[in-house]
């Protein structure tokens, strides 16, 4: 009798809590710069772009780019199934990166526009 008492307060406080809550609007991301460090200590700028639904990251002159599961931010490709999916290639700031990975990201690169 006790517990169901408890869990009948208990529901009737989450209701009236859900009641007097602000309604939630889309949420745009942050939209300064971002400095990522790369496990090897190389410092990435990226922004992030969208909201809480759809959101990516990009580096900041717009390639877009992936978090794998060591924290490497690498760049992001489309498979063959049209899918974001990334890429071996580790991204880098645009005064850092060689005639091949520039020739790479041309052909094979996400670009998104820098807003």
């Amino acid at each position: 009798m006790m517990v169901a008492l408890m869990a009948t307060m208990v529901m009737g406080a989450q209701a009236q809590e859900a009641e007097s809550a602000p309604q939630r609007h889309n949420v745009p991301a942050y939209r300064g710069i971002i400095e990522r460090e790369q496990p090897n200590g190389y410092k990435l700028r990226t922004y992030l772009r969208g909201d809480e639904h759809f959101h990516w990251t990009m580096t900041e002159d717009g390639w877009q780019i992936l978090e794998n599961k060591k924290g490497w931010l690498k760049y992001a490709k489309l498979n063959r199934k049209g899918q974001v999916v990334g890429h071996w290639r580790k991204a880098h700031n645009a005064e850092d990166r060689g005639r091949c990975e520039k020739r790479w990201l041309e052909k094979h690169g996400i670009k998104k526009v820098v807003a």
